[in-house]
């Protein structure tokens, strides 16, 4: 079996992916607009997602985001976001950080970063679908090394022109295939890109 690495983003017209969730998710370099997304609900986003729960059956995260992940979904395994906490709670959950003191108090969960190329080969050999959320420091790492096998983009019809975007400037350049491109309501787009290979090419028009 060979899995893939899924990096999944909520992300603003202009790229910015910081804190969609709340005020208090990434307040990093004064970031007014935590919390962006929830004046913009979409059915067709919230449909996407499920879609994706569906496979997800391993977790890879930041340890921004893992911290947020594991300070809310142990305590929403009923309700109404049930569903995604007892899944988020049975898989394996895998942070990405160097520091090999960190404490993850989170069942199933499991430090990768001594090894990066190494240890993704390792999980794609163990699970079908490792989705990465959030965790948009930790996706530069991804993306600049091509440490992934699709991106996936629900881009919100917003700009904000500050905060941290899906390729910063001084991103490494590289091409992406295009593999599936979807309307939502709300204006929201669904976006899915894989890495093509090659160098970015440049020439006259």
């Amino acid at each position: 079996m060979t899995g893939r690495i899924i990096i999944d983003l909520f992300t603003t017209l202009d790229g910015v992916a910081q804190a969609p969730g709340g005020p208090e998710e990434d307040p990093s370099d004064g970031f007014p607009f935590g919390g962006w997304q929830a004046p913009l609900p979409s059915e067709a986003v919230m449909a996407s997602v499920m879609s994706g729960m569906q496979t997800l059956d391993a977790l890879l995260l930041g340890r921004r985001t893992y911290d947020i992940f594991a300070g809310f979904w142990p305590q929403h395994t009923t309700g109404p976001d049930g569903a995604i906490g007892q899944l988020f709670g049975r898989v394996p959950k895998y942070v990405a950080s160097r520091d090999a003191g960190i404490r993850l108090d989170w069942q199933g969960s499991t430090r990768v970063g001594a090894d990066l190329p190494a240890e993704l080969a390792a999980l794609r050999e163990k699970h079908e679908d490792v989705h990465v959320i959030g965790s948009v420091d930790f996706v530069q790492t991804l993306l600049d090394a091509q440490l992934y096998d699709e991106l996936q983009l629900w881009v919100y019809p917003i700009v904000l022109g500050r905060g941290k975007r899906v390729f910063p400037d001084g991103a490494t350049p590289h091409n992406l295939r295009l593999v599936h491109a979807e309307t939502g309501d709300g204006g929201t787009l669904l976006l899915r890109y894989a890495p093509a290979p090659g160098e970015v090419q440049t020439g006259t028009m």
